[in-house]
């Protein structure tokens, strides 16, 4: 019965519309107060202690950090080094908007972050050379998934939190699948450009004279991932610490070297990231709230005994995972997503002898997917919103893009190498 109240009431709030944070706290207070005799504010005290962690400091210095550079000119330079790189290309806009994505991605650690730095410019851009309006949308949106899975990543430092996992580990972890998705997106969107006969940005093709001014003018953007994983594996810091360092970095080379950050705009970015964190601080209070309760009413191990009593084999648990985190990244957010699954799935997958920080990999790759699948997809509103296209028709010209990103997925599933190479030269 406690259950059913739990996951009757969940969907009922879901089905009527009720933000995702809020409806898992109202579950967790239904199912408490009707199946039970625990005290309410246990809720309000889980949610307290679950953000009372030094490690989460990490997620609002990055958010910072990716703010700050979008607004200090970082983005620009960025995206004038991609059109150096492939600009020449047929479809040379859409490939400059997957590899600022790409760069983006290796300072924001957030997928929206960087839809809204990188699609501000390049959406318009592509619509003035007459690309179609969805598909430009479209491929910002897809590379702007790759945000949370190159580091540094904001889902891979609540996994680390929540599953007792290296979050340094986790960054080394994310860039060959991140690299992998990026140059995927690359060969559809080239294919796509040259079958609708998009021209290339620039006729000049890339040489090395404007490759090294370009990377000239980019240097101090391109310092930041080295600085905050060189600091991570080197022992200088934490990651919670390199997130901090990469917010003052980024405050002191949008206003003192780059100097496009005007004081209001500091103030701006702060309060921008003070109520994006706010936000996403709720969710995951809650989200642990209710976490919380079904290891108290033994959720978890119920579904981890329903699954392997289904499946002793690691292949037909982690593709039936697969399609279960598909579908949850649909309608749920990835922080609440992360929160709630993690301590469900990390003991399946664990007692089949997949490694956590390949299973890490596989769960946010496979969330990042649900930024562009509606009806949620964030990226998919927030391209709309900064590229002035409707929605129904980015949902539909993305299509392609998820079935690529699905394919990238299997093979991150299955070739554990590409997640565990990299970490393991560091161990």
């Amino acid at each position: 019965m406690t259950v059913g109240l739990l996951f009757g009431t969940l969907f009922i709030c879901l089905l009527i519309g009720v933000p995702i944070a809020i409806s898992l706290g109202v579950s967790a207070l239904v199912a408490i107060y009707f199946g039970t005799t625990l005290p309410l504010d246990i809720i309000a005290q889980k949610a307290f202690t679950a953000l009372d962690s030094f490690p989460l400091l990490a997620i609002p210095f990055f958010m910072l950090a990716g703010i700050l550079m979008g607004k200090g000119g970082v983005s620009k330079r960025l995206l004038d080094l991609a059109t150096v790189m492939v600009g020449w290309m047929t479809g040379g806009l859409s490939l400059v908007t997957i590899t600022a994505c790409m760069f983006f991605a290796a300072i924001s650690g957030s997928g929206p972050a960087t839809v809204a730095a990188i699609g501000g410019f390049m959406i318009p851009a592509m619509v003035a050379k007459k690309y179609d309006g969805g598909f430009a949308a479209a491929v910002t949106a897809s590379a702007g998934s790759i945000g949370v899975i190159i580091p540094p990543s904001i889902p891979f430092v609540l996994y680390g939190v929540i599953g007792s996992v290296s979050v340094g580990s986790m960054f080394m972890a994310g860039i060959l699948p991140g690299m992998l998705i990026g140059g995927v997106l690359l060969l559809l969107s080239f294919i796509m450009s040259k079958k609708r006969g998009y021209k290339p940005d620039t006729v000049t093709k890339v040489n090395f004279k404007d490759l090294m001014k370009a990377v000239n003018e980019a240097k101090w953007a391109l310092l930041i991932p080295v600085i905050i994983l060189g600091g991570i594996y080197g022992g200088i810091f934490s990651p919670t610490e390199a997130a901090v360092v990469a917010a003052v970095y980024a405050l002191i080379i949008g206003k003192f070297v780059y100097k496009e950050l005007e004081w209001k705009t500091i103030f701006d970015g702060f309060l921008e990231a003070v109520v994006i964190n706010a936000t996403t601080m709720i969710i995951i209070g809650l989200s642990v709230s209710f976490a919380y309760f079904m290891t108290l009413e033994q959720i978890p191990g119920s579904i981890a005994n329903f699954i392997t009593g289904f499946s002793n084999s690691p292949v037909i648990i982690l593709l039936t995972i697969n399609v279960l985190l598909l579908v949850v990244g649909m309608f749920i957010d990835t922080i609440s997503a992360l929160v709630v699954l993690t301590p469900i799935l990390l003991p399946v997958v664990t007692s089949v002898g997949v490694d956590p920080i390949h299973f890490g990999v596989i769960l946010v790759a496979n969330l990042a997917i649900g930024f562009v699948t509606p009806p949620l997809g964030v990226n998919l509103f927030v391209a709309s919103s900064v590229g002035r296209v409707k929605f129904e028709k980015i949902a539909v010209a993305v299509i392609p893009f998820i079935v690529s990103m699905i394919i990238c997925i299997l093979v991150i599933t299955y070739v554990p190498a590409l997640s565990l190479w990299i970490p393991s030269l560091f161990n």
